[in-house]
């Protein structure tokens, strides 16, 4: 059963989503365990990238391996090798095949056997006639048979009460055993999914105990930008960190928060000096690179980071109003020359919008507090 892992491969710029599962390449007789990975674009990668039609050849073939003969030779990425003896496997070419068409569907965000195999229960739940329940069956039916369990969600009945529901009273059980339904059996069956219906009614509904998970605003971007003078009414430019928003940590003030942090950053205290006295917060960044860090900077920078961001929001209760506005979303701040302190695109840390967001909510309890 392929399971949520997730890849990608770039084509023509485009990022295509992706994801795998375990399987057995024959090539000269010999057996290698590798990665199956199915694509959305349809696409599968079986030591080559090849169609959906193209990789049912290659499962009817055998070149993708669903049955594995006792005594064959087989190895994995060069890490061991056995000799198969009495192997025993669910896999057939249809099942595989099913399997992949499925997470093809799942990948496009399209209805799979399992979901479509659902909504024809829902039909005949709402509409019960044999018509309707041959077409609820037919569709269980299309539900690869190492999917089958999981269909309902439920590991504990996994999927018992839809093969009674689509047998019906007098029926037999669309599986090995062909066990005759009761009535009783196909009224708790019904009961099961009329309960399962006012369960999935309320689950959209049903948050964390301490909140959802994700933000309700839309994300915030904090881009760069270079004033060199407080602004009258600065916008979200206020939260750079080069802005020019004076701070005092101890006996010393500070132009930003940039010529803070890097002026702690340098081990030598004349090159303190000339941090502190840079023109802008880029240039304090440029004195502090010329010269050697701090030993261990690199573990305390962030709670540096983090002090500082909160003098600058408790000493300018005007900007700490612009970072409030931004509500519970995520910030992500801008940065070319740090994929630790910026997003980059998706690619980096992004601490400094981490901080922000913590900062924001201390400012929050504190609000609390006084009123």
């Amino acid at each position: 059963m392929i399971g949520n892992r997730i890849t990608h491969r770039t084509a023509d710029g485009v990022r295509v989503p992706g994801t795998w599962r375990h399987a057995f390449i024959r090539n000269g007789g010999s057996y290698f365990l590798t990665d199956l990975f199915i694509y959305a674009d349809g696409l599968v990668d079986c030591w080559e990238l090849v169609t959906l039609a193209e990789f049912e050849e290659k499962l009817r073939s055998g070149w993708v391996a669903t049955s594995l003969p006792d005594g064959a030779r087989a190895s994995a990425h060069h890490l061991a090798s056995w000799t198969f003896g009495e192997p025993r496997t669910l896999l057939t070419p249809d099942l595989l095949l099913a399997e992949v068409r499925d997470t093809i569907d799942e990948l496009n965000g399209r209805p799979d056997s399992t979901a479509r195999c659902l909504t024809a229960v829902d039909v005949f739940l709402a509409d019960r006639t044999e018509d309707n329940r041959a077409a609820a069956r037919a569709a269980y039916l299309s539900v690869p048979e190492t999917v089958r369990l999981y269909a309902l969600g439920d590991m504990d009945r996994k999927d018992r009460p839809l093969r009674v529901l689509v047998a019906g009273p007098g029926g037999r059980t669309p599986d090995a055993s062909g066990e005759t339904v009761t009535r009783e059996e196909y009224e708790e069956a019904v009961a099961y999914f009329e309960d399962r219906a006012q369960w999935l009614a309320k689950a959209p509904s049903r948050v964390p105990a301490d909140g959802p998970a994700e933000s309700f605003a839309p994300a915030v971007r904090i881009c760069h930008s270079y004033p060199r003078r407080a602004l009258e009414d600065p916008g979200k430019r206020a939260l750079r960190n080069d802005y020019p928003a004076p701070i005092t940590i101890g006996d010393v003030t500070y132009p930003s928060v940039a010529h803070a942090y890097w002026a702690r950053s340098v081990a030598e205290p004349q090159a303190r000096s000339a941090v502190l006295a840079a023109e802008s917060g880029a240039k304090a960044r440029t004195a502090a690179a010329a010269v050697a860090r701090r030993e261990g900077w690199e573990q305390v920078r962030t709670a540096v980071m983090g002090r500082l961001l909160r003098a600058k929001y408790e000493q300018h209760p005007d900007l700490a109003a612009i970072l409030l506005a931004t509500g519970d979303a995520t910030l992500l701040y801008d940065d070319a020359d740090s994929g630790f302190w910026g997003e980059s695109g998706g690619r980096g840390r992004n601490w400094t919008g981490r901080l922000l967001e913590l900062v924001r909510s201390e400012l929050l309890i504190g609000q609390s507090l006084i009123d």
